[in-house]
């Protein structure tokens, strides 16, 4: 279950990865970026804006929090999206500055989450319209799987495009604590 210390790690491991992404993304054409690749998002550029949409809706839900988290301030300044496949960015230098805006927001929240803020039940609507009511904490984990399945996918597509990104394991970023 959620737990600030690895709230703190997955916020980390979200900025490390989107930075790897993002740089391997820049060493491609425009083109290539927005050519549809058959993904449910149709091509790279999609796959990077739709992580961009789900973390503003999450996020502007995270603000509501009786905690208030107001390192989500910055998140809030950002175009409010209306769809899941929403295009909010029609090139990469946009989305990768509100991608940077995004992810220091991140870290800034995590790094706030106490534990007694993780058992609250956040009430919100879903993007289509339904209320619901769920444990904070589940619903911060659904986040961070959120963001790492679609990662994955974008990873998938830029490997297939020709760019590697690199090591993508969270134990990279875990410290080694032997003696």
């Amino acid at each position: 279950m959620a737990d600030p210390r690895h709230i703190v790690l997955l916020a980390q491991y979200n900025a490390w990865m989107n930075a790897k992404v993002l740089e391997a993304a820049a060493r491609l054409p425009a083109e290539a970026l927005s050519a549809d690749r058959g993904a449910f998002f149709r091509s790279i550029l999609g796959t990077l804006n739709h992580l961009m949409v789900a973390d503003l809706l999450w996020l502007r839900r995270f603000r509501t929090h009786p905690a208030g988290y107001t390192t989500l301030d910055p998140v809030m300044a950002l175009p409010p999206p209306t769809r899941l496949d929403e295009a909010l960015y029609a090139d990469l230098a946009s989305l990768a500055a509100d991608r940077q805006v995004m992810d220091t927001a991140i870290s800034q929240w995590a790094a706030c989450i106490r534990p007694c803020d993780l058992n609250h039940v956040l009430a919100y609507t879903s993007s289509t319209g339904i209320a619901c009511a769920r444990r904070f904490g589940d619903l911060i984990v659904h986040f961070f799987n959120h963001q790492t399945h679609h990662r994955g996918q974008a990873t998938t597509l830029l490997t297939q495009a020709g760019q590697d990104v690199g090591v993508t394991d969270l134990v990279a970023l875990i410290p080694d604590e032997a003696p």
